[in-house]
């Protein structure tokens, strides 16, 4: 008994000290935690209450400063918004790919699920075809491609990554060699989404603790799930954020520009002024937000961070506040710009209307000119499918409506007839190119540019001066697959594209590899099947009545119950249904991109410089490209045959016809060949030359004139002799060269050498360097922008202060304070004598008072038209540049409407802008929001 309470008290007295002892050793354990921290250098991790914490480094944007017109109107500004951000927390290791991509793959699923969208830009898309496609081509795919394989340069790329198609791009990114993303067993738009953003934080892995924006702008239940499950989410955050937002959008998107992620190439550059800028800052990408990126971007803050292993902010330390950037005021007019637009969208549909006719094709009559091209309505029709306006994709999906699965049977038979035939045409019959059809040629033709464009038929190494190859380009008596199978022969087909098995295969195992790649290409290509659409069209397999049903059926037109009672009874007829859509703008010229489908337009005040509108219609709307730019847009302007992406008003080049002829007017004065009163007799044809050149008015003649009525009457008789005289050398002989050096340095005084000043892109102008008798007339060479034009209008106008124009008004601080007020800088002075000018206004005020049309305004106008043919296939180019009023100018005007026909409908457009400008017709007069009628004739004489 007593041994049992013995061997019980040393048990008991054990455990007691055993118990004591773990207290002893947690105690200590406390202590011994309370006194030592862990201090690892560079990370710096902490070790606290058992606890890693990790040091960060962090910068803080800047805010944006904002962008103004001139009376204060918010041209882009900064919104508050929260943003999904990730940052790589993962340890390197076997596993760190799967955590990481499916840590994303739920982030994506989340952000999806609530309707928000990613903002990562990647140059890699999934086409409808379920194909990967390259976004980018030319040097930015070079660029894009050297990144991906981490080389500084792009000539460091081997054959095999520079010649990379976006499949093998994509095969090398989510193979186990970089991110593994092929692993998780995903279809391609979910690869393509991890990659992206595995792509983006691999941008930023340089340098340490910076997380990646993946989606912005995002929905209140969005940052509550992802906050949710933040224990889940390794590296995942919610972060406040602003996102840009442009109010007057395609209005103004062309002068504005839009911001987004910075470029490696624009890195490198902003960097030589500002170390600061990192991999993921958001900068101006065109526009004046590219061109004033220094005073807009402002300067970073900073601040330590302490984070836990879940990336979540512990402490915050040592915190720097960021200065905003500064605002921007513009000199332009937002209700200006706004107005013009929509005056030059309406003036479009209605000399569109004017020229369209109820036919299937226009057939020229004997005779007849490029004035005389008209519209006829089945090209109407096929723009429809061609530029994108019907969604060819919707015609075979499941919501397909009757009709449209009525168009997309009539498209399968057409194409499937269209591949077998060129299938047999490659392989046994062989018809020889210029005994094909137009519709065969434009297939072949495309076949061909799909061997050059994918670089298996290599441009570089055909031989243009081998007979064979004169056979298929110039004489056309070979056909296309004799062509190739030569082509083969002659060792200019590149057969590492064709990832052939054996590198020496056989001339015929070639042949067919490229027939197996040609087939495959125009099985899955919506270029091609625009092509074939275009007809069925023409065959009537797709009729009139069905295409305009198909309009109906996909929402793109909205009509009245009224208006589709008639229609589906019968009632309105398809020609009269496409009028009525083009009328009230329902289609527009832009969606049809048939001639005359752009216009530019630039107004200046002719006292300062300062530019008050700078139009180009077509436009875009920048907020689809900023914040991360929506990729189904960004396609589909891409793809838009009107180009909206280029600003027609700097960027697009024309000669500039009559217009130029106050500059022929003032070297022809300054140099002495005439003065205000000599008379030249126009006897309608210039035979001075070995090249006869006509007047726009021959056989007619205009008689004897002097330099104010040779403006009026735009003789190009007169021009032509001041042209010739200006040519002459010291023994009185004609040389070309002396009067090109002479028009050359007028056309310089005006500013015609040098682009115009705006603060934004604009192309380079070409003074005319051949044939000075024909450039004496803005033809030659000549070549230039709206805007270059509008500043020569601009001081002729003022005579002679030429200035760099611009758009800049001033800057301000975040306060309003003001910090730079902006002024048009002086280019030059044309020094001349006061009754040149008079001349030369009198007859620039006698052109437009010659236009009844015009008389309708209260306010005096001076002008200059000018017509310049580019392609006797296409109507000519009208320009008119004009200021206003005549005797005080307060604006000046630039106009182009590209293939407008004749200068007139720019004259016609000019009136409405006046009018608008000075207040004398109610602005819903004239900004009606539908087809405009023309006033003007459309009559010869520039």
């Amino acid at each position: 008994m007593f041994h049992k309470q013995k061997e019980f008290l040393i048990s008991l007295i054990t455990s007691r000290v055993l118990y004591l002892l773990v207290i002893f050793i947690a105690l200590a354990c406390v202590l011994i935690h309370r006194v030592f921290v862990l201090q690892i250098v560079e990370g710096e991790n902490y070790l606290n209450s058992f606890e890693l914490k990790t040091k960060k480094e962090r910068s803080i944007d800047a805010a944006r400063g904002n962008i103004y017109d001139r009376n204060g109107v918010l041209l882009a500004y900064n919104k508050l918004a929260y943003c999904v951000k990730i940052e790589d927390v993962f340890e390197s290791g076997k596993s760190k790919n799967d955590h990481l991509n499916n840590t994303i793959l739920r982030t994506i699923a989340i952000i999806e699920e609530n309707n928000d969208k990613l903002s990562t830009e990647f140059n890699i898309t999934v086409d409808e075809y379920n194909k990967y496609q390259y976004t980018v081509s030319g040097s930015r795919l070079s660029r894009f491609k050297a990144d991906v394989y981490g080389l500084k340069l792009a000539d460091e790329m081997t054959y095999a990554q520079s010649s990379s198609t976006a499949e093998e791009m994509m095969s090398y990114l989510a193979g186990e060699e970089r991110f593994n993303v092929n692993a998780l067993g995903l279809d391609k738009k979910t690869t393509l989404k991890i990659v992206a953003i595995r792509y983006a934080l691999s941008l930023n892995s340089y340098q340490k603790y910076i997380a990646t924006t993946i989606s912005t702008n995002v929905s209140p239940k969005t940052v509550a799930i992802i906050m949710e499950n933040s224990d889940v989410l390794q590296g995942v955050s919610i972060a406040e954020d602003t996102i840009r937002v442009y109010p007057t959008a395609q209005y103004t998107s062309q002068i504005i520009g839009y911001t987004g992620k910075v470029s490696s190439e624009e890195l490198e550059e902003l960097q030589k002024s500002d170390e600061t800028y990192a991999a993921s800052d958001i900068v101006g990408k065109v526009g004046i937000e590219a061109s004033q990126e220094s005073i807009l971007h402002g300067k970073k803050g900073s601040e330590t961070v302490f984070v836990d292993t879940m990336g979540k902010v512990i402490s915050i330390e040592d915190h720097v506040d960021p200065n905003s950037g500064n605002n921007l005021y513009l000199t332009i007019d937002s209700n200006l710009q706004e107005a013009v637009y929509h005056i030059l969208e309406q003036k479009l549909a209605g000399l569109i209307l004017k020229k369209l006719i109820n036919a299937k094709e226009y057939i020229p009559a004997e005779n007849s000119t490029t004035a005389d091209i008209m519209i006829p309505i089945y090209n109407v029709y096929i723009s429809l499918f061609d530029n994108g306006v019907i969604d060819i994709n919707h015609l075979n999906s499941d919501e397909a409506t009757e009709d449209e699965k009525t168009a997309y049977l009539a498209f399968t038979s057409k194409k499937n007839d269209v591949l077998e035939r060129l299938h047999n045409e490659l392989t046994d019959k062989n018809t020889a190119y210029k005994k094909l059809s137009v519709e065969w040629q434009v297939y072949e033709n495309y076949v061909e540019d799909i061997l050059l464009n994918e670089g298996i038929l290599v441009d570089a190494l055909i031989d243009s001066s081998d007979e064979v190859y004169k056979s298929w380009a110039i004489d056309e008596v070979i056909s296309l697959g004799e062509y190739i199978k030569y082509a083969i022969s002659q060792n200019w087909i590149d057969t590492s594209i064709l990832r052939l098995e054996d590198p020496y295969s056989e001339s015929e195992e070639i042949f067919s590899k490229i027939l197996e790649i040609i087939d495959d290409r125009l099985a899955h290509n919506d270029a091609f099947d625009k092509i074939v659409y275009k007809y069925v069209v023409k065959e009537d397999r797709i009729k009139p009545r069905v295409i305009c049903n198909i309009l109906i059926d996909q929402g793109i037109v909205e009509l009245s119950d009224e208006y589709l009672n008639s229609w589906y009874s019968g009632r309105i007829t398809p020609y009269s249904f496409m009028i009525d859509r083009i009328t009230n703008l329902e289609i527009t010229p832009a969606q049809l991109a048939l001639d005359p489908y752009s216009a530019s337009c630039v107004i200046t005040d002719v006292n300062t410089g300062d530019v008050l509108a700078i139009v180009s219609y077509p436009s875009y709307d920048n907020n689809y490209l900023a914040n991360g730019a929506d990729s189904a847009y960004l396609k589909k302007i891409n793809a838009d045959h009107s180009t909206p992406l280029i600003n027609y008003a700097t960027q697009q080049r024309t000669a500039p016809g009559s217009t130029y002829k106050m500059v022929v007017a003032t070297a022809g004065l300054m140099e002495g060949v005439v003065n205000t009163n000599t008379l030249i007799t126009c006897l309608g044809s210039f035979t001075e030359i070995t090249d006869t050149h006509n007047c726009w008015i021959y056989p007619g003649r205009h008689g004897a004139l002097n330099l104010s009525t040779a403006i009026q009457k735009s003789c190009n008789y007169y021009f032509y002799t001041v042209g010739y005289r200006l040519s002459m050398d010291e023994n009185n002989n004609y040389n070309s060269d002396i009067g090109l050096e002479k028009l050359a340095k007028y056309a310089n005084m005006y500013g015609l050498g040098d682009k115009s000043g705006v603060e934004i892109e604009e192309s380079a102008p070409q003074i005319s360097n051949k044939y000075s008798v024909p450039s004496a007339i803005g033809q030659g060479t000549n070549n230039y922008t709206t805007v270059g034009l509008a500043r020569y209008v601009t001081a002729v106008a003022n005579s002679g202060t030429v200035y760099n124009l611009t758009l800049l008004d001033k800057s301000t601080d975040s306060e309003g304070n003001l910090i730079e007020d902006f002024n048009a800088s002086i280019y030059n002075r044309i020094e001349m004598d006061e009754s040149y000018w008079r001349a030369i206004h009198q007859g620039m005020r006698r052109v437009v008072e010659d236009r009844s049309y015009m008389k309708e305004l209260p306010i005096e106008v001076a002008g200059k038209t000018g017509t310049a043919q580019q392609s006797r296939a296409r109507a000519d180019h009208g320009l008119f540049v004009c200021y206003a009023p005549y005797d005080q100018p307060k604006i000046a005007m630039a106009i182009r409407i590209a293939n407008g026909y004749s200068s007139e409908y720019c004259v016609d457009t000019s009136k409405d802008i006046i009018n608008y400008y000075f207040n004398i017709d109610e602005h819903e007069e004239i900004v009606t929001g539908t087809a405009a009628e023309i006033s003007a004739t459309g009559r010869s004489g520039d």
